[in-house]
């Protein structure tokens, strides 16, 4: 990992922008609003705030010490503090405000932070490494752990979880809102679907021993990205 993010133009495969300024490789990455500025984390243990028209970082959203392996961005709920920031933001920052931005870290934290203000909202402690994280909504968010757990927590209150949803011990790679619920892949291979109230699962693959990487949606159409070098897609039907 050479520590560059990269933008790339879709119509002739162009590399628009580069990104330098992390230290080590990238890990994640989450776009703010209709992308005139990213967020990357990475293993330096920063998350960065980039502005893609001037090709230049706009500051350092986080400094955890430990690798961030995860990011989700979602606007936060009008009854969360986010705090206030120590300095005018700049003029570059485009839909930063009310903005909360979860950081799945190495060191088994789970952190929200304001992402205009820089200042932290919550500090979660968990049972291994977070992976991934995601929204569920402004309130509800959704994190895996190394060892198999996916933690429901509301962002109100983050000193118990909501629930704790293990299936089995294989790491939790990707977790994705869908629907009225949300879809998750592990590392044993298993992709499934949880709907209605978080209590009723569609399994699309079972274990077979390949991570399942990355999942992404598109209307009725799931794509699951596999170690075994094979992007799948699921054609389901109404829910």
């Amino acid at each position: 990992m050479d520590a560059q993010l990269k933008i790339w133009s879709a119509e002739d495969a162009s590399c628009a922008v580069t990104f330098k300024g992390h230290k080590a490789g990238i890990l994640d990455t989450a776009i703010v609003d209709r992308g005139r500025n990213v967020i990357s984390s990475s293993r330096d243990g920063t998350a960065r705030l980039w502005d893609c028209g001037k090709s230049a970082c706009l500051g350092v959203v986080a400094d955890c010490g430990s690798p961030v392996n995860g990011i989700a961005l979602g606007i936060a709920d009008n009854t969360i503090n986010l705090g206030s920031p120590e300095k005018a933001p700049s003029e570059r920052e485009i839909g930063t405000e009310r903005k909360i931005l979860l950081l799945a870290r190495e060191d088994k934290k789970l952190q929200g932070v304001g992402l205009q203000s820089r200042q932290p909202v919550f500090l979660f402690v968990g049972s291994d490494a977070f992976n991934c994280c995601t929204f569920l909504s402004s309130i509800y968010l959704l994190a895996g752990t190394q060892d198999g757990n996916i933690y429901q927590l509301d962002v109100r209150n983050t000193k118990a979880p909501i629930q704790i949803i293990h299936r089995s011990g294989a790491p939790v790679l990707c977790l994705l809102p869908y629907r009225d619920g949300f879809i998750a892949s592990q590392g044993d291979g298993t992709c499934f679907i949880i709907q209605q109230d978080l209590d009723h699962v569609i399994d699309l693959t079972e274990a077979d021993c390949d991570p399942v990487y990355k999942v992404a949606t598109w209307e009725k159409q799931i794509y699951t990205c596999c170690r075994d070098g094979v992007v799948r897609r699921y054609q389901l039907s109404d829910l």
